[in-house]
């Protein structure tokens, strides 16, 4: 029989990859610990710097399967470990208290489905084991409330400062829990750009591993003011297949590449109709659309969702997919374009800025 090592076991963890890292568990150091312990007992600790509850029991098949067919190999133990760090943000920009990552989910286009999107992948990310927050930054169609099933002005507990609502364990802040349903924004650029930083600035977020920006269509005023004053790890782009959505969607990706805030990659929104009656499916808005762009400008493809009335529906009643169907094909859908966008972001560098001390210089 031949002995155990840890060589041997590293060897073959080099084998597994992560699917949502496209990367080896060695060669992207998720690997933290290899004890070879008596009678051939393997103990092996992965540390993943993103959250991932979905993946746990496929990393887990995925490791035994390697390790175990090692020669004097009796048992395989995985444990896993999630650790997220805060994501390096815009050169010169504040980070927000209480937030590791900020994550801007654009469009460049109204009507392909952003804010949707945008719920179900915050929703997606809690129930992979993060803590998430939602800032709605459509200052004139405030939707996430209604989504989110969040009504009431929020709390103030010293005046100066919001508490933002929560439903679902995600935290959520709106201009929409500050005015009437039916009551119009008529604010001109430099009002809505103020309110969208005090929203973000004055809302005491509770340890948020991702805060999710589910930004207004168009590349204008607020998107800029995001990226010259609000720190933004890392951007989404949302799209449909037609080559109408895809015009803007490049134009999106475009200027976050000008304003230096990185591109995740890109989510193909109502990617085919799957009829209700016959079950017939059908690319009614175009094919490889999102995909095609993803290519063309070198940037991950996140994963494609279906035009499905579900998604209408769950969203009006103020039950996200995720949360009204929590097993479905749809929400598994979801879950995973979360790790991926999580994934992809862990690959970033980190921020140190805020750990570093303040230096003081007194006359004594």
């Amino acid at each position: 029989m031949v002995d155990v090592t840890k060589e041997r076991v590293l060897s073959a963890l080099s084998s597994v990859v992560d699917p949502h890292l496209e990367k080896d568990l060695v060669s992207a150091g998720l690997v933290s610990d290899v004890v070879v312990e008596g009678g051939g007992r393997v103990v092996i600790k992965v540390t993943l710097a993103y959250p991932a509850a979905g993946y746990h029991a496929q990393l887990t098949s995925d490791v035994k399967s390697a390790v175990s067919v090692l020669d004097g190999v009796s048992d395989v133990v995985l444990n896993i470990d999630t650790i997220i760090a805060s994501r390096s943000v815009q050169a010169g920009v504040q980070l927000l208290d209480g937030v590791k990552n900020t994550i801007a989910v654009a469009s460049g286009k109204g009507g392909v489905g952003k804010s949707t999107v945008s719920v179900n992948l915050a929703l997606a990310l809690a129930a992979e084991g993060a803590t998430v927050g939602v800032l709605d930054a459509d200052i004139y169609g405030p939707s996430q409330p209604r989504m989110m099933g969040v009504t009431g002005k929020p709390d103030t507990k010293d005046g100066k400062s919001l508490e933002p609502k929560e439903n679902y364990g995600v935290q959520v802040m709106s201009i929409g829990f500050l005015i009437d349903d039916e009551t119009p924004m008529i604010w001109r650029g430099p009002m809505v750009t103020q309110a969208l930083e005090q929203l973000l600035r004055d809302t005491r977020w509770r340890d948020l591993d991702y805060l999710i920006i589910d930004l207004p269509p168009g590349t204008g005023d607020i998107q800029l003011t995001l990226a010259q004053k609000i720190p933004v790890s890392a951007s989404v782009i949302v799209t449909t297949p037609q080559d109408i959505a895809l015009l803007d969607a490049r134009k999106a990706y475009k200027m976050f590449e000008k304003v230096k805030i990185p591109v995740l990659g890109v989510v193909e929104n109502m990617s085919t109709h799957i009829c209700s009656q016959c079950n017939h499916e059908e690319h009614i808005f175009g094919e490889g659309g999102g995909q095609a762009m993803a290519t063309d400008y070198d940037i991950s493809f996140l994963g494609s969702l279906p035009l499905a009335m579900r998604i209408r529906q769950d969203a009006d009643s103020g039950r996200p997919t995720v949360v009204a169907e929590p097993d479905g094909v749809i929400t598994q859908s979801y879950r995973e374009i979360a790790r991926n966008v999580a994934a992809k972001l862990s690959l970033q560098q980190k921020e140190y800025a805020s750990k570093f001390p303040n230096i003081v210089i007194e006359n004594n």
